[in-house]
């Protein structure tokens, strides 16, 4: 982030990833054909529209070290860990999840990501608009539940990313989440309604 210290690159995504994973080149290689899926084709749109087009190094496979899918970073652009990833189902949840907090960071000229409630805000939208909660995912990680699951996930996802904030403790990012929740939740920009 620019004036204030960064919270860790991939403080945002959390992976189910186990061991395994992909080479830098591999994982380059499917970052290339996120980039021809109609989601991330928009944001990128949106994006250039919004005044913060992207060059050809925005996104990028880096190895990782913490168990996390990859992060957005100002300055840096986006980062997806490669070791953690092992289907291009993954990368491009990491890339579309990351885009909307470039989106998010575009837009907002104030935005302050050691600002625990701009944090949360962001990865509120960025959980609810990018596909991280829907049914068949929480299915895949073990939560089943009918009813209220993906506003349940975003909250669970929330919480771990802004906790891993170094100016957020738990306590902060729970009273964060909460207050902007609503504002948030359904800001669905760029986006008509959440898709």
């Amino acid at each position: 982030m620019a004036d204030e210290p960064a919270p860790e690159p991939g403080s945002s995504s959390f992976s189910s990833a186990v061991n395994g994973g992909k080479t830098l080149e591999e994982c380059q290689d499917m970052i290339q054909r996120s980039l021809r899926i109609p989601m991330v084709k928009f944001l990128l749109k949106h994006l250039e529209q919004a005044g913060c087009g992207i060059g050809d190094r925005f996104i990028k496979a880096v190895h990782c070290d913490k168990q996390i899918a990859g992060g957005y970073a100002r300055g840096e652009g986006i980062l997806v860990c490669g070791n953690h990833m092992n289907i291009q189902d993954e990368v491009n949840q990491v890339v579309i999840h990351e885009l909307i907090h470039a989106f998010d960071d575009c837009r907002a000229a104030n935005l302050n990501w050691a600002n625990c409630a701009h944090h949360a805000c962001s990865e509120i939208r960025a959980g609810h608009l990018s596909g991280d909660c829907h049914y068949k995912r929480e299915l895949l990680r073990g939560f089943v539940k009918i009813r209220g699951h993906e506003q349940d996930c975003v909250r669970r996802r929330v919480m771990k990313s802004v906790i891993a904030n170094p100016y957020c403790s738990e306590a902060a990012a729970k009273d964060a989440m909460e207050a902007v929740w609503d504002v948030c939740y359904n800001d669905t920009q760029p986006f008509d309604r959440a898709p």
